[in-house]
């Protein structure tokens, strides 16, 4: 695990407990409450790794209760993705869980999430919902954000944790949760890389050496670009579209730089830059902060 992170208290550890249907996690989380305490919430399609784990220990150190999801959600894959093939190591996730300080493990089938099926009201992502990742996998947001709703629904926390490498999905959440008046507090949670830079993801288990060696350009583009923020918004798409386009074996489907909350860069300030590609058949996606200067200066 990354180091530095702070230690869960022991006040705070419990045994873990798994809730699979509605039912359960509300006897659990009753009990939570009547305890008095925050409530934090982690999302995930379980495939655990130590970007998860940091999200878990995060939640662990601000929260009294820490529940994980575990579901791997169908309206967020779309036709010929990987919904069948998606990586499900549940006896592994709940280790992971219980390691990091998680108190509740919510791993609900399907049924349970969508009883009589898709659900026929759901989360519309808006304009932001079409671009970048959006315009690659249409309905994808949608799928989302309407699983998000639910679990928020379902747990009523105070904070929900995400990680920045899906910041698009990050900012989407923080949207809605802003627009809907949901009351929670949505916690965005660093990238975790391994240490040659690759942004660690549930994905990367289809990657084989060569591809993985092909994947560490998207980080070294993110870091050429980065580096070139004090020349302006044109040198840092140039660097690192450089940096991509001498890379065998990677399909780059967009690079953009883009404001903190995905409109326009600034002229000057922070900015996001974003990547994703398709090393082999597998799609990969990373992203990271850019301080820009003025190019004109």
């Amino acid at each position: 695990m990354s180091g530095g992170a702070p230690a869960v208290p022991s006040a705070r550890r419990r045994p873990l407990a798994v809730a699979r249907t509605r039912a359960e996690l509300d006897d659990v989380l009753r009990g939570a409450r009547a305890a008095g305490g925050d409530v934090g919430l982690v999302p995930t399609m379980g495939a655990l790794h130590r970007g998860h784990a940091a999200l878990v220990r995060a939640a662990a150190a601000a929260a009294d209760t820490v529940v994980v999801s575990v579901f791997v959600n169908p309206l967020q894959f779309g036709p010929g993705e990987d919904l069948d093939r998606y990586p499900r190591t549940f006896d592994a996730d709940l280790e992971v869980c219980r390691a990091q300080g998680a108190h509740v493990v919510f791993a609900p089938s399907s049924e349970e999430v969508y009883p009589g099926g898709e659900p026929q009201v759901s989360v519309e992502p808006g304009p932001l919902g079409s671009v970048l990742e959006g315009a690659t996998r249409p309905g994808h947001y949608r799928g989302v954000l309407t699983v998000v709703a639910k679990l928020l629904g379902l747990t009523h926390p105070d904070l929900a944790f995400f990680g920045e490498k899906d910041y698009q999905q990050l900012v989407l959440v923080r949207r809605m949760v802003a627009d809907l008046c949901m009351g929670v507090d949505v916690v965005g949670v660093e990238t975790v890389r391994d240490a040659e830079g690759l942004a660690l993801s549930s994905r990367n288990a289809y990657l084989d050496a060569g591809q993985r060696r092909a994947a560490l350009a998207l980080s070294a583009a993110l870091r050429a670009g980065a580096a070139a923020g004090p020349e302006g918004a044109h040198r840092v798409l140039a660097e690192a579209a450089a940096r991509l386009a001498s890379a065998p074996g990677v399909d780059v489907d967009y690079l953009a730089l883009t404001s903190a909350d995905l409109a326009e860069p600034p002229p000057r300030g922070e900015a996001r830059l974003l990547v994703a590609a398709r090393v082999g058949s597998t799609r990969l996606i990373d992203n990271t902060v850019v301080l820009l200067g003025d190019e004109r200066s």
